[in-house]
């Protein structure tokens, strides 16, 4: 279902335009994740780059997303963002369960979640072997994007081969028939990013939050790029949107 590099890189140019902002905020909705501004249970696995607080990797790129996401707050009406915390910034890299498939799934099978891990592992393991990156993983903020009910960081490839390194896990992953029979199946196409906020109070001030965000890209434009090495692959747990964990021993690719 994933696109080709460069009618990835067509798609979300396109989706960072001042027009396609204009025509997104058109159609925005609060998100069921948040209830009073307080995370919903939104419980599931997913498979993810390090969080913030755990990346010292990418220390400058994520400082850098905090002082976007804070220009946003400061030029928003109150209660229009929920602002996710920084410490847990991260890209999903494949989404794996969540919500009432997650409950399902559970509740029909007391090992899901016991499988599922074991299974993440064995192909973690197979793509390690089969696929050696020739150079890191390295994806570029591009500008943001609005989602329906969040606005996002939006990334780019920063050649085909970082592209291709995590294409080719998801297929890993989403072509895997003991997954399928768990349940696991592609949803959306995907879209690398960073979330930085979700949509709280509806409030009907589209051409403010359209201009800022402009302003914001055009900004990104004219500074030094800011690049996002991937260099390890997680199987996390949440219970919401805020609260990502994982043990010592679940899987992780190095790259």
């Amino acid at each position: 279902m994933d696109e080709t590099y460069q009618d990835y890189i067509n798609r979300v140019a396109r989706q960072t335009l001042p027009a396609s902002h204009s025509t997104q905020l058109k159609s925005i909705q609060s998100s069921p994740k948040f209830v009073e501004g307080k995370p919903a249970n939104f419980p599931g696995y997913t498979i993810i780059t390090p969080l913030k607080n755990k990346d010292s990797v990418n220390r400058d790129f994520y400082s850098h997303l905090e002082t976007l996401q804070q220009k946003l707050l400061q030029n928003t009406d109150s209660g229009l963002l929920i602002a996710l915390p920084p410490e847990t910034f991260h890209v999903t890299l494949v989404d794996l369960i969540w919500e009432n498939a997650y409950n399902h799934a559970v509740e029909e099978d007391i090992n899901f979640e016991q499988e599922l891990r074991k299974e993440i592992q064995v192909i973690f393991e197979q793509y390690q072997q089969a696929i050696s990156p020739a150079k890191s993983i390295a994806w570029q903020l591009l500008g943001l994007v609005i989602r329906p009910r969040a606005i996002a960081a939006c990334l780019v490839p920063k050649d085909r081969e970082s592209y291709e390194a995590i294409i080719q896990l998801r297929r890993s992953i989403y072509q895997n028939q003991k997954l399928m029979s768990l349940g696991i199946e592609q949803q959306y196409d995907y879209t690398a990013h960073v979330t930085l906020a979700y949509f709280g109070e509806i409030i009907n001030n589209s051409d403010r939050l359209s201009n800022i965000i402009s302003e914001i890209s055009e900004q990104l434009m004219e500074t030094e790029d800011q690049i996002l090495t991937i260099d390890r692959a997680q199987l996390h747990k949440f219970d919401n949107m805020v609260h990502y964990y994982r043990e010592p021993d679940w899987a992780v690719i190095k790259f």
